[in-house]
């Protein structure tokens, strides 16, 4: 839709019900059930993307290419591709993103600063997603 890349395939888990307390580092994808006391990163080798689901928490910084998210975050937030926001998402801190997708129902309390590539980059898509049922 935003990327003519394939997306990379959600290698690793974090579980509901485990709780990791220091940094985390992953290649291709990530998705978060449980909860994170640290930074999440990923690798800078390859696309991207790190799913934050409706159970998780994360305290720390976000660093991704794609970012989907509908838990909860207390931290910076940066997609470097697309930040996807679900009804659910919860984040307190401030958010930097190449293109995003907020849904209806999800909060931000920081700011949000579009990136910019170049000067002469036009500014990135702001899709607002209706509610629809």
């Amino acid at each position: 839709m935003f990327s003519k890349k394939k997306q990379p395939p959600i290698k690793s888990l974090i579980a509901q019900g485990t709780r990791i307390e220091g940094h985390v580092v992953f290649h291709d994808g990530l998705r978060v059930d449980g909860e994170v006391v640290g930074d999440i990163r990923a690798s800078d080798e390859h696309s991207s993307i790190l799913v934050v689901s409706e159970s998780a928490s994360v305290t720390g910084q976000i660093h991704a290419d794609h970012v989907i998210i509908n838990g909860t975050v207390k931290g910076p937030v940066k997609a470097y591709e697309l930040l996807e926001l679900q009804p659910r998402a919860r984040i307190e801190g401030d958010v930097s993103y190449k293109a995003l997708e907020m849904h209806q129902g999800a909060t931000i309390a920081g700011q949000l600063q579009p990136m910019a590539e170049g000067a002469e980059e036009d500014k990135p898509t702001l899709k607002l997603a209706a509610n629809n049922g």
